[in-house]
């Protein structure tokens, strides 16, 4: 598909805007992503900061910048928050657990929506936790389909190995064991954008006891199916 405008420094911006929907991005990274010459990547992001549409982390990484929030708060409500409601009560009625919507936000992930199950033993989420990106099935799948370098900065100090997270690409699911909380369980599944990028994790948890030591055996094809409703409805809200 030709995503071009016939605008050159329009569409170049965007490839850039595009690049750094995954996360904090350096200047190598936001070349080899969008393919163009690195000095023109470099005064593209440089004239993004200025107008804050994107921003530098601690780091110096570039990432989307507090503009954009500000635009999108201005267009309406969220397009997956706006979706999410349906889908996740779906999924908690489906499986009787509690279900979450979570996004990554540098090194935390963040509960945006949620559906708690309403009686009973529970994992309570509430919406705007930040959780650690090193446990737990949904960073498992927030960081499974990056790139080589953040695949390799995520995975440092993260309770989850290289096979596990090349078992999520694999499945296109990931499940965890205490791993973020003793005799918790978690089954994640990616929520693609409108550009095919993972741009957050659906999931459902609960203890271990009721969801037993392999949770994706009974619940990673609705937690997958939840995935593919919520990347639909982002992909028709963006045409």
């Amino acid at each position: 598909m030709d995503n071009s405008s016939g605008v050159g420094v329009i569409d170049k911006a965007a490839q850039v805007l595009d690049a750094l929907e995954a996360g904090p991005t350096t200047l190598a990274q936001l070349v080899a992503a969008t393919g163009l010459a690195r000095p023109t990547v470099h005064r593209l992001a440089l004239a993004l900061v200025h107008h804050r549409l994107v921003s530098r982390d601690i780091q110096g990484r570039f990432v989307l910048g507090s503009r954009l929030v500000e635009l999108a708060s201005a267009a309406g409500e969220d397009r997956l928050i706006a979706s999410a409601g349906p889908v996740l009560m779906q999924l908690r009625d489906a499986t009787g657990e509690s279900a979450q919507i979570f996004r990554r936000q540098g090194d935390w992930r963040v509960c945006v929506a949620s559906a708690e199950r309403p009686i009973g033993l529970r994992d309570t989420i509430p919406v705007g936790t930040q959780l650690s990106m090193k446990a737990g099935s949904a960073a498992q799948v927030l960081l499974a389909w990056e790139d080589h370098d953040r695949l390799l900065e995520g995975l440092q100090s993260a309770r989850f190995t290289p096979t596990v997270l090349a078992g999520v690409r694999r499945r296109g699911w990931g499940q965890s064991l205490g791993e973020r909380e003793p005799g918790v369980a978690s089954v994640s599944a990616p929520v693609r954008g409108p550009s095919g990028r993972v741009i957050a994790a659906v999931s459902i948890s609960g203890p271990i006891e009721r969801l037993t030591r392999q949770p994706g055996r009974l619940h990673a094809e609705v937690v997958c199916n939840a995935g593919r409703l919520l990347t639909e409805a982002l992909r028709k809200n963006s045409d």
